[in-house]
């Protein structure tokens, strides 16, 4: 085979790895929007694209032969169809997202089974079936290689380093550039021009090369260290190999992402960070195996195998609050694991499959299957059981069992193996013994810990000074919110401006519950929405009332995205209070900030209603953006420093905004709304004067706006969670 052929062939394998892991970054993001920012649609997601993966190698490996007989046209021309079809899907999945979005809005909340299923059966119906034409792309492009020469007995390695670059470029470039330069649909648009892109070049390699019998098939077969020294183990020990790798490493990576939030904070680039590193390292391994496997000089699996053993405990230990190091360190932490199965996955199939599309495809879908299988395990069972850190142990015993497995074949020398077992057990007795996880030391004191699908969530009291403790709520590691009276104005401020009295009100992010608290103490129906079912759970620690106000009748604490549920419920209320989680660049936050947000929540006001949106910046660029988004949706928009000096309490509504005096105000305050006002009041003053400087503190709306009005936050261009290029590379 021409070597130009070869190196056009590397490249569409680059583009085409870069295009998948474009689709697959804006896929869990375009979920998370329809079906809720639970971690679920993560593992969703990354399942449903493995088993597409899985499907199109298996499948199309076995059948490609046949096909290309019977049509007596090349495999190239279905790979050209493959690409061709798959850059539809930058299309047709956001449409079949918003159809299934609809569709499941009558299931109820997101933390019910039925509505867990169902919505994992939409995705997979969304996505399946674009996955399984990009997992039909290894064996169609070998197959077009086994058609122009015989020698191709480790090809798949060397199209499988290609993909790998591409789809490392293509999470860092849609992560870091894409998405902020162009937006959702855009970039969905360079991915769809690529594959197209990619189907022209296939279809002239096919006019170039076009199919020739066995007979006319040079044979250029060099000995390789594949075929001149087969792996330790049968088959069906490789096979565990591969699905093992597969399972565990897919797992890990949904592990990591909840063990790692801590450090990496809840931006969108912690995933892409945790991603990018991973495929970095596992190019670095496949290199290191291309240049090993020209050189003869092959690493055993044994050794491969032992070394996975230690590596996959490295994050245990680096993931410790006492030692922490940066994030950094925590990066790098996973790449010793991701290297060596890059260098592990292809050097295996390579050995079992001798280049053969149908051997190819049947190795590949058993390390895909078990890809298919790890998320699901880890954020169904696995997390909310055991948390990270035993989860990271847990995933690594497979490895450890494996080796003491390929051990009993193993030729080498018996001192190195007894060496490679105590390092094995004392790093083991390190990580379960010694080694602590962000969750357990959180630092808290009377601390309680409670897990579910979703989150973990850490409740205590911190020490803020010999004198001073504070209770704290920690989701995830990262403080969510505090005992402030900033959280009780956020529903007394938007009802005492309303001109009527108040009847009901809708608390989206309940947090600790004292804004849900302060509202249900004005005596109306209060509804609050929350998306963790353990931040609810944990009410009580909180306040003594807590399970009184569960059961009044007029209180309702509902599990679900608070978008989904304005789309699902026809009620209308007085004042809807909001307050996203911190920080304001947290992966997904944008939904409660768009325009788009905006505009479903205007649906949902009564005449004369307002909406507070609480914002902890202060004239930054992501502040501003929110300020243009109100403004651009509502047509009166008033906006309040808060009262200890950080913050502010943006009000909006369709009617004009009358601010009216302190005692008007106050006369409009029912006695349970004043003692709770005055709960956590800082100082001696009396209300007059507390309320004063809450409605004293009004902002000039004029001053805050930018006056760019790209400066805003919408579904498709999610201002405040994509800004590194403006950040730190301002034009």
């Amino acid at each position: 085979m021409k070597i130009s052929t070869r190196k056009i062939l590397f490249t569409v394998f680059f583009f085409s790895g870069f295009c998948a892991l474009l689709y697959q970054v804006i896929w869990v993001r375009l979920a998370y929007a329809s079906f809720g920012i639970i971690t679920p649609v993560l593992s969703v997601v990354i399942s449903v694209f493995m088993l597409g993966l899985a499907i199109g190698s298996w499948g199309v490996g076995r059948w490609i032969k046949g096909w290309t007989s019977r049509a007596r046209i090349s495999a190239i021309y279905f790979y050209a169809l493959a690409e061709f079809l798959i850059g539809v899907s930058a299309f047709a999945v956001p449409w079949m997202f918003a159809l299934g979005e609809r569709l499941l809005l009558p299931m109820g909340e997101t933390d019910s089974g039925y509505y867990l299923l169902v919505s994992a059966l939409v995705i997979a119906a969304s996505l399946l079936g674009w996955c399984i034409l990009m997992g039909a792309s290894f064996p169609l492009a070998l197959a077009f290689e086994k058609e122009q020469t015989r020698s191709s007995e480790s090809n798949f390695s060397f199209l499988y380093l290609a993909n790998v670059i591409g789809a490392m470029c293509g999470t860092i470039l849609t992560t870091v550039v894409l998405i902020e330069w162009l937006g959702f649909k855009s970039t969905l648009m360079v991915a769809a021009t690529a594959n197209f892109l990619i189907a022209l070049v296939a279809v002239w390699l096919g006019i170039r090369h076009p199919l020739r019998s066995p007979a006319e098939i040079p044979d250029q077969r060099k000995s390789t260290a594949a075929a001149a020294q087969p792996s330790a183990g049968g088959s069906t020990l490789l096979y565990a190999v591969l699905f093992t790798t597969g399972f565990c490493s897919m797992a890990l990576e949904v592990v990591w992402i909840r063990a790692f939030i801590p450090i990496l904070r809840t931006s969108v680039y912690a995933f892409g960070a945790i991603l990018f590193i991973y495929l970095l390292s596992t190019w670095i391994g496949s290199y290191f195996y291309r240049r090993n496997l020209a050189g003869s000089k092959l690493a055993s699996n044994v050794a491969l195998l032992a070394a996975l053993s230690v590596a996959v405990l490295l994050p245990v230990v680096v993931n410790d609050p006492r030692i922490h190091k940066g994030v950094p360190w925590i990066l790098l932490s996973i790449a010793p694991f991701c290297t060596l199965l890059g260098y592990l996955t292809p050097r295996i199939i390579d050995d079992m499959s001798h280049g053969a599309p149908d051997l190819v495809g049947r190795a590949y879908a058993v390390n895909l299957s078990g890809c298919i299988l790890g998320p699901l395990f880890a954020a169904y069972l696995l997390l909310p059981a055991t948390g990270a850190r035993i989860s990271m142990v847990i995933l690594a015993l497979p490895f450890l069992f494996l080796w003491v497995l390929f051990l009993r074949s193993w030729s080498g020398r018996k001192t190195l193996a007894a060496t490679t077992g105590i390092l094995l057990c004392c790093t083991l007795l390190v990580s379960i013994r010694y080694s602590k996880s962000y969750e357990e030391g959180a630092g808290l004191l009377d601390q309680k810990v409670r897990r579910d699908h979703t989150a973990t969530v850490i409740t205590g009291t911190e020490i803020i000074d010999e004198n001073n403790y504070a209770k704290a709520l920690l989701v995830n590691g990262v403080s969510i919110t505090m005992v402030t009276p900033i959280t009780k104005v956020m529903a007394h401020l938007p009802l005492g401006l309303l001109t009527k009295k108040p009847e009901s009100a809708l608390v989206i992010c309940f947090g600790m519950g004292t804004t849900f608290r302060s509202a249900m103490s004005w005596g109306i129906d209060t509804t609050a929405i929350e998306l963790v079912p353990s931040v609810r759970d944990a009410f009580g620690d909180f306040f003594a009332d807590a399970a009184e106000l569960m059961q009044d009748p007029r209180g309702h604490i509902i599990v679900d995205d608070g978008r989904r549920y304005l789309m699902r419920t026809e009620k209308t209320f007085d004042v809807i209070t909001i307050d996203p989680p911190p920080p304001v660049e947290t992966a997904g936050s944008s939904l409660l900030y768009s325009t788009e947000f905006y505009d479903l929540m205007k649906k949902h006001l009564k005449p004369g209603g307002m909406v507070q949106q609480w914002h902890p910046g202060d004239r930054e660029e992501s502040f501003q953006a929110v300020a243009r988004s109100l403004v651009e949706s509502f047509p009166y928009v008033a906006a309040f420093y808060s009262m200890e000096n950080w913050g502010t309490h943006f009000i909006a509504s369709m009617s004009p905004i009358v601010i009216p005096p302190v005692d008007v105000f106050i006369s409009r305050l029912p006695e349970g709304a004043r003692k709770d006002l005055l709960e956590w009041k800082w100082g001696q003053e009396p209300i007059e004067t507390y309320v004063a400087n809450i409605l004293f503190r009004r902002l000039d709306l004029d001053e805050l706006l930018n006056p760019d009005r790209e400066i805003l936050i919408s579904d498709d261009r999610p201002f405040n969670e994509y800004f590194v290029l403006r950040r730190y590379f301002p034009r």
